[in-house]
């Protein structure tokens, strides 16, 4: 297992969320396991890179994003969204997306000059 894989814990909580697993599929090509699925998700997610880099070890990468992209369509993430959401206001813990905004240097707040044109315009110094 590697570091940013899901522990038991969080698979167990997560695994009833996601859709049918092999053992109760009655026709068709049968699906890869959830939880590797899973984890090549994540670790795309969190590297950022293309799906076509996904570690060979959480199985075909494309496999990994047609999952993923139908998961989507089928709005399985935002029942896990909505889910993971009320288990974690139970124990005080709220963030699911720490993205943060980084502002210009010049929103700091430091010192403007104004000075009056020709123009009759303010310029900043």
């Amino acid at each position: 297992m590697s570091r940013g894989d899901l522990t038991e814990a969080e698979w167990r909580i997560l695994k009833d969320l996601l859709p049918i697993e092999r053992k109760n599929r009655s026709r068709g090509r049968p699906p890869e396991q959830n939880r590797s699925i899973i984890n090549g998700i994540l670790w795309r997610l969190r590297c950022g890179a293309p799906w076509r880099d996904v570690p060979p070890k959480y199985g075909n990468w494309n496999t990994i994003y047609r999952r993923f992209r139908r998961w989507s369509e089928a709005g399985v993430w935002e029942i896990v969204g909505v889910t993971l959401a009320e288990i974690m206001a139970d124990t005080g813990h709220y963030s699911i997306d720490s993205t943060t905004v980084r502002a210009h240097v010049s929103a700091a707040g430091g010192n403007v000059w104004l000075a009056p044109s020709a123009s009759g315009l303010f310029l900043t110094i």
